[in-house]
């Protein structure tokens, strides 16, 4: 027999990566399933953009195997740290299991629907909902973002990763310690200065004003139909058109 410090030890590595918020809330999933007598393990978590390329290769181009997403990188939720996919552990403590009817508790539910029922009590989106090209082993916490405002550079509010971090704690019977509060405190004090340092990070990025050395190049660019702006530029998107510029792409017949 496991104990719950052993099954989230098997989940530590999946959870690198992920979001701060969203990883508490994976945890608590672990904890609340393992409650019910349910042992899950985390089996995918963050996914760079090379990573998820690879995976949806898969079952494409001559590829025999099955497909696994139709997301190629930079379109999927993993991309961003805010979705994982889970599969069972079966009791010898090693074996994972992905089958949806299997009642290892004996209590007459099967393990998969208590998963998905405990997931959505915290808040979680389940992939099985989904219309089309069902996965069933995922779940995601994404704030009404797409993943087209990700990759724009879109975060969810402070607000939002509050309400996330207090719902799980609305479904506990007894409530928090002292030390429960401070630490909960001090978790939400760090997202603050993530999003602080996100939010300057991103002002940084931004240039209001085009550089000097750029003006002739965005006058280029505009000139050929390239650029409708140039405002509110970054410093890579100003040294960019420059060296576009300089290779003579701007000039009159040069842009295909």
């Amino acid at each position: 027999m496991l104990t719950m410090e052993q099954i989230q030890k098997k989940s530590l590595n999946r959870l690198v990566g992920l979001n701060p918020v969203f990883k508490i809330v994976m945890e608590k999933l672990i904890e609340r399933c393992y409650a019910r007598g349910v042992w899950i393990v985390i089996t995918q978590g963050f996914r760079t953009y090379a990573e998820q390329d690879e995976l949806y290769a898969q079952g494409r181009n001559g590829d025999k195997r099955p497909k696994v997403t139709k997301a190629r990188g930079g379109y999927s939720n993993h991309n961003f740290g805010f979705a994982a996919d889970f599969a069972l552990l079966l009791r010898d403590g090693r074996t994972v299991s992905w089958d949806t009817l299997k009642d290892d508790d004996k209590d007459s539910l099967p393990d998969w629907s208590e998963v998905v029922e405990e997931a959505k009590k915290l808040g979680l989106e389940w992939g099985g909902d989904w219309r089309s090209f069902k996965d069933m082993p995922h779940l995601q916490m994404v704030f009404g973002i797409t993943t087209a405002q990700f990759r724009a550079g879109k975060h969810p509010t402070q607000a939002q990763l509050n309400a996330a971090l207090a719902k799980f704690n609305k479904l506990e019977d007894e409530p928090m310690t002292a030390e429960e509060k401070a630490a909960f405190k001090a978790l939400q004090n760090t997202v603050q200065k993530q999003a602080d340092r996100i939010k300057t990070l991103e002002t940084t990025a931004k240039q209001p004003k085009v550089p000097a050395w750029a003006e002739q190049a965005c006058i280029n660019a505009k000139a050929v139909g390239v650029l409708d702006t140039a405002n509110d530029g970054s410093y890579d998107f100003y040294r960019m058109v420059t060296l576009l510029d300089r290779a003579g792409v701007f000039k009159r017949g040069g842009v295909a």
